[in-house]
């Protein structure tokens, strides 16, 4: 669900990812591709919604991890 919130509006993936920063630098790009959308925006528009899903899929990789480590040390 949250990869088609990065694909749709890829700010809002990063906030729900609590990537602050990220999201609103995302936002600036992803506002102004739609603003340019018949000028190439297509193009903007895509590097904003690659960054969210490689966020988006780094966040995720890491809270699996973090799980990981959490079962091992409760195992010691």
């Amino acid at each position: 669900m949250i990869y088609l919130v990065a694909i749709l509006i890829p700010p809002l993936a990063l906030l729900f990812k609590g990537k602050i920063f990220q999201a609103i630098f995302n936002g600036i790009l992803w506002i102004l591709s739609l603003v340019f959308l018949l000028l190439g925006g297509f193009i903007l528009w895509g590097i904003t919604v690659i960054w969210a899903i490689i966020v988006v899929k780094g966040e995720n990789d890491d809270e699996r991890t973090q799980k990981i480590v959490d079962a091992i040390k409760s195992k010691d």
